[in-house]
């Protein structure tokens, strides 16, 4: 079979201070097809290896045409995402006929100029392309904000089930055969689809979420049922489309499936509304943090605890530079602690030129405003400096760190790096010289993805919501054009009724 594959994914923060461009582009994964210099970063993108390594095994030929991704960050100038849409298609169309389309997506990119649901419009342009018979799939990130346009494009769309995203070649391979049978057997589908209000940070490495993905799986055994993705919604995204979603694939030339579906997909819009209070873990500000995490440094001796940051988190369009934890580390006096990642490139640049093991005064972080706080200047002392470093994130893929150094502020190691990234894994600490292991308390900036691989050397993990760019109180931030009411902005929320 002939497979046309491509990748164009952006989680946009609306409300991020960091612009996005192609330059962003760039610097994050910009694989253009026949391009042999950029093939191995591309085969380092969830999704688009996964697709590779699949039609390789299946002896498919596969067509890979653009692979690009930008740590997210604002919307889009409208002519840099028309250019990089536009690329994707004029790949599409040199491919001539294919059998299907396999499509890396987000369902949270926005750009300027009237594109609040990048999605729709790239999934509605490749159907005009391909025509009405030709199969295409989508590959999602379950913090997609799915909209009616792409469910109408007659696209397949298979979201992530985990957060951790630690699903994502079964998910590739789940959507890999759809679409195959679509071309090879004439499989035609349909998605039923539930809006539903809300939108919230939920794990499911935990209670309750850890069921209900269980539910999910167990309903996708039901006959004509084919795939059921729980879209959690993307928070600090203001367009029409932000919410949770449900979304259950099914056979569309079996009738009962289609009841099934529809059935299922308002069971469990119900029942993923109901856990809207129950299923996002409490955030704790600064101080009770930390708090928290010393009772439990008591509690369980010879573990860290590790405390997450979330409201820095550059995976959602934060800067990665706020201060506000290692400031309330260092007022403690709090030792034997651990930190990162902060992006500084001129504090690695500062860092380097004195060199390992010398003592230099640094000003750190707090560089982009009120949300990132007042920068850290202090005398400290240089443990570690490299310029290959990288960390594993998910599964096995590893990305690059930048030029890196690791230095100690009083009782805490701090890891700077140049590449505005968050913390995947414990890589990131240790390829600086620094065992997490041995750590009493270790501060990463992640809200959840960083759980796959510290939770095998955690002793506790504590939530903390800094006053950063991506504080969990929804409610304070200034949305113009969500479909209200939305839960939790609006306490009075409920479910359509047609979802009930």
């Amino acid at each position: 079979m002939r497979v046309f594959l491509a990748a164009l994914a952006h989680e946009t923060n609306t409300f991020s201070p960091l612009p996005t461009t192609r330059e962003s582009f760039a610097e994050g994964l910009l694989h253009r097809r026949g391009d042999a210099a950029t093939l191995d970063k591309a085969r380092q993108f969830s999704g688009y290896s996964d697709v590779l390594d699949i039609a390789r095994h299946r002896g498919d030929e596969c067509i890979a045409g653009l692979c690009t991704w930008a740590q997210p960050g604002g919307p889009l100038p409208q002519a840099d995402y028309e250019a990089l849409r536009d690329e994707l298609l004029d790949d599409l169309r040199a491919a001539g006929k294919v059998d299907f389309v396999f499509l890396v997506l987000h369902g949270a990119m926005v750009a300027q100029g009237g594109y609040p649901d990048c999605e729709g419009d790239i999934l509605q342009r490749v159907r005009e392309v391909v025509g009405a018979t030709i199969p295409v799939g989508a590959l999602l990130d379950l913090h997609g904000n799915v909209s009616e346009d792409m469910v109408a494009s007659g696209a397949i769309l298979v979201a992530c089930k985990e957060y951790p995203h630690v699903d994502y070649p079964q998910r590739a391979e789940e959507l890999y055969g759809l679409l195959a049978r679509g071309a090879r057997g004439g499989l035609r589908t349909r998605t039923a689809m539930r809006r539903v209000p809300m939108v919230g940070i939920m794990g499911t490495t935990e209670e309750p979420m850890r069921g209900f993905v269980r539910k999910m799986q167990a309903r996708e055994r039901k006959p004509g049922i084919l795939s059921i993705s729980a879209m959690h919604g993307f928070p600090w995204s203001d367009t029409p489309h932000t919410s949770a979603a449900m979304l259950v694939v099914h056979d569309a030339d079996d009738a009962r499936a289609g009841d099934d579906a529809e059935r299922i997909a308002r069971e469990l819009a119900a029942e993923f509304f109901g856990l809207r209070t129950t299923a996002i873990a409490r955030r704790l500000p600064v101080e009770e943090a930390l708090d928290a995490a010393q009772h439990a440094s008591e509690r369980v001796r010879n573990w860290p605890v590790v405390i997450a940051d979330g409201s820095d988190n550059p995976g959602g369009g934060a800067p990665c530079d706020s201060t506000f934890l290692l400031r309330a580390l260092l007022d403690r006096g709090m030792s034997g602690a651990a930190l990162g990642m902060i992006w500084d490139p001129e504090a690695v640049q500062v860092a380097q030129r004195a060199g390992v093991g010398r003592e230099v005064r640094l000003r750190i972080g707090g560089k982009f405003g009120a949300m990132s706080g007042e920068p850290i200047e202090s005398m400290a002392t240089v443990l570690s400096s490299r310029d290959d470093a990288s960390q594993r994130s998910f599964g096995e893929l590893r990305d690059e760190l930048g030029p890196a150094v690791a230095v100690r502020i009083g009782g805490v190691d701090v890891v700077v790096n140049s590449l505005r990234q968050q913390v995947f894994s414990p890589d990131c600490f240790t390829q600086m010289g620094i065992d997490p292991a041995t750590k009493r308390f270790v501060v990463v900036k992640s809200t959840q993805h960083f759980r796959a691989h510290f939770d095998p050397i955690a002793g506790a993990t504590v939530y903390c919501d800094a006053p950063g760019a991506l504080n969990a109180n929804l409610a304070a931030l200034p949305y113009l054009n969500v479909r209200r009411p939305l839960w939790p902005l609006d306490r009075n929320a409920r479910l359509p009724q047609e979802a009930t």
